[in-house]
């Protein structure tokens, strides 16, 4: 772990050879300010009406209260290191974003900056964040580091062999609340995947060395036809 969260920092610092700098993403970012404690196994707190657990909202007004924005907070147990302006994640460790996927099509991004074990996709408030890789059960569908993407401990598809993200590749996801879908570097992958029900959140997790820069905005690529950023509940209506 340690070695990890110091490859990390070196990274923010510039060190990291051949570092790709980051695209300006204005208010989406890692919540530092409501990191969970380190080491525990304890059960998320329970939602409010809005969706969003109490107490792990990202820095900033809440929706409906001016500019309201989305980001992650994370969950007790976790050993998770947020750094570069809340837009990078390493160490161990999975969390959640801090909006729901309430409309009907929802697109986000995400840019592996160092390769290693790590996962995104779409989690509820019950997916264990402590156990990686996540899509081990009803709780995470995912796509793991390898191309496999997970749900329910099955694998559902995969991309192809010579299509696996690289450093310095950008992997969109889309959701419409029956499929996910993954694109490379814009490009649609072709490999749906199904079978999670209920309230979900953008997920990603972290493990050996891995560093991935979240992007909720100010996208690297055009989102498909009909989707696009997470919105919040009160902006949907």
């Amino acid at each position: 772990m340690a070695a990890s969260v110091f490859c990390c920092f070196s990274w923010c610092r510039g060190g990291g050879a051949g570092h790709i700098p980051l695209k300006e993403m204005p208010a989406v970012h890692l919540d530092t300010q409501r990191m969970g404690k380190r080491g525990g196994t304890g059960s998320p707190p329970a939602a409010g009406a809005s969706g969003r657990l109490p107490g792990w909202e990202a820095a900033g007004p809440a929706p409906g209260r001016g500019r309201s924005f989305v980001g992650f907070f994370l969950l007790p147990g976790t050993d998770v290191v947020i750094v570069k302006n809340g837009r990078r994640i390493c160490g161990t460790g999975g969390c959640l974003a801090n909006a729901p996927l309430h409309q009907n099509k929802s697109y986000f991004e995400f840019k592996v900056q160092s390769t290693g074990i790590w996962g995104i996709g779409v989690a509820t408030q019950k997916a264990n964040l402590n156990q990686i890789p996540l899509g081990r059960d009803v709780h995470s569908l995912v796509m793991r580091n390898d191309g496999a993407l997970y749900y329910n401990n099955e694998e559902k598809n995969r991309l192809p062999a010579n299509s696996l993200p690289q450093e310095g590749d950008v992997v969109g996801i889309t959701y419409d609340h029956v499929e996910l879908n993954v694109y490379l570097n814009g490009k649609n992958m072709h490999c749906p995947a199904s079978g999670i029900r209920g309230t979900v959140y953008p997920v990603v997790y972290v493990d050996d060395s891995a560093i991935l820069d979240c992007q909720f905005s100010e996208f690297y690529h055009t989102p498909p036809p009909g989707f696009e950023k997470i919105l919040f509940e009160q902006q949907i209506f």
